[in-house]
C-alpha cells in the first residue's frame, strides 16, 4: 500500500542536480570510459573576517570569458564554444564595464539563454554595494579563474596566481561564482586556497553536490540551472537579495563547510532539473552527435590553448 503524500510535500525529483553522477554517466554514453575523478576533501581551511565587511576590501571571482569578436559565437544560447575559452588567469578593472560571456563553458543551454550577465558576473551589485557601505570597497580588480579539468593545474598555478593579484590588492575577502560543473569545481579549489592563506571567501554556485564534495569554507548555494549563480536573468530583485545572501554567509558563517541555500526557486515546476546531461532522454542518434561535436570543441580549444591566446 502506496503511503500517502503529505500536504505541500515536494515531489521526489524536487531536489539538486546530483551533477557528478550526471556527469560521469554522460561521458561513459558518449564513449570515454574512465569517469572523471572529481576533488574531494573532507574538512575545509577557515580563515575569519578580520574587519566588518563594511570596512573590508572585496574581490571578485569569475570563470566566465571576455568578449572576443575573433572566436566565433559567443551570443546568448550559442553552442559549446571551445574556441572561446581561457587558459591563464587574466583581471580587469572593477570601475570599468566588461562583456563577459559563458559561451565556453557547460551551462544549461535548455533552460536558460545567457541573455543577462548580472546572472554570473555580479559586479554591478558589487559596485552598488561599496556605494552604499555595505563593504567598504571594490578591490580594484576581478580576477577570472580558467576552467580546467586538471586538478594539479588548478592548485599549482591558477590558485597560486589569483591569491598573488589578491595580495597584491590587499583583499580581504572574495566572492568566487562559477558556471558550468568543472567551474565549480575551480572556484571551490581557488577558495580553498586563498583561505588558508589568510583570505576569507565565499563561493556562490549552483552545483551543489560538486561544491560539497570539495570542501569549501562558506558556499551559498541556489538551486537554479547553471549560469545562474549570481541571480535569475532580468531580475534585479533576485541579483540583490542572492549577493545579499552571500555576504551574510561570509559574515556569520560558524566555521568551515558552512553551506545555505537560498529560498528562491527558479519555478515552481521542478521539471527543469531532469534535463541537464540526462542519458536517458537522449536516443544513440543524439548521444553519437554529441560525441562529435566534443571531439571538435576539444580540438578547437586545444589549438587555442597550443596558441597561447
Amino acid at each position: 500500500m502506496a503511503e500517502p503524500s503529505l500536504p505541500n510535500a515536494a515531489s521526489d525529483d524536487d531536489v539538486p542536480i546530483p551533477y557528478m553522477a550526471r556527469t560521469r554517466a554522460y561521458y561513459q554514453a558518449i564513449g570515454y570510459d574512465v569517469p572523471y575523478r572529481w576533488a574531494h576533501h573532507v574538512a575545509a581551511p577557515f580563515q575569519p573576517l578580520q574587519k566588518p565587511l563594511a570596512q573590508a576590501r572585496v574581490a571578485l571571482i569569475t570563470t566566465a570569458a571576455p568578449f572576443d569578436p575573433n572566436k566565433g559565437d559567443q551570443g546568448p544560447g550559442a553552442p559549446y564554444n571551445g574556441g572561446a575559452k581561457f587558459y591563464q588567469v587574466y583581471d580587469g578593472d572593477t570601475a570599468q564595464d566588461h562583456d563577459l560571456r559563458i559561451s565556453h563553458i557547460a551551462y544549461d543551454r535548455v533552460h536558460t539563454t545567457a541573455t543577462d550577465s548580472g546572472s554570473w558576473f555580479p559586479l554591478p551589485q558589487l559596485r552598488r554595494l561599496a556605494r552604499e557601505g555595505r563593504i567598504g570597497e571594490l578591490a580594484p580588480r576581478f580576477f577570472g579563474a580558467p576552467t580546467n579539468r586538471s586538478h594539479r593545474v588548478t592548485l599549482d598555478t591558477d590558485a597560486p596566481e589569483i591569491l598573488a593579484r589578491c595580495k597584491a590588492d590587499k583583499v580581504d575577502a572574495a566572492v568566487l561564482v562559477p558556471n558550468c560543473p568543472v567551474c565549480h569545481q575551480t572556484v571551490s579549489l581557488v577558495a580553498r586556497h586563498l583561505e588558508a592563506n589568510g583570505i576569507a571567501t565565499v563561493v556562490m554556485g549552483c552545483a551543489k553536490d560538486i561544491v560539497e564534495h570539495a570542501a569549501v569554507p562558506r558556499f551559498l548555494f541556489s538551486d537554479f540551472p547553471l549560469g545562474n549563480s549570481a541571480g535569475k536573468p532580468h531580475d534585479e530583485g533576485s541579483q540583490a537579495f542572492t549577493l545579499e545572501l552571500a555576504l551574510r554567509v561570509l559574515e556569520s558563517a560558524p566555521g568551515p563547510q558552512t553551506t545555505v541555500q537560498s529560498p528562491l526557486r527558479w519555478s515552481d515546476d521542478p521539471s527543469w532539473k531532469r534535463d541537464y546531461n540526462n542519458v536517458a532522454q537522449m536516443s544513440a542518434d543524439e548521444l553519437a552527435r554529441r560525441r562529435a561535436d566534443f571531439d571538435a570543441q576539444k580540438e578547437r580549444a586545444r589549438a587555442v590553448r597550443e596558441s597561447g591566446s
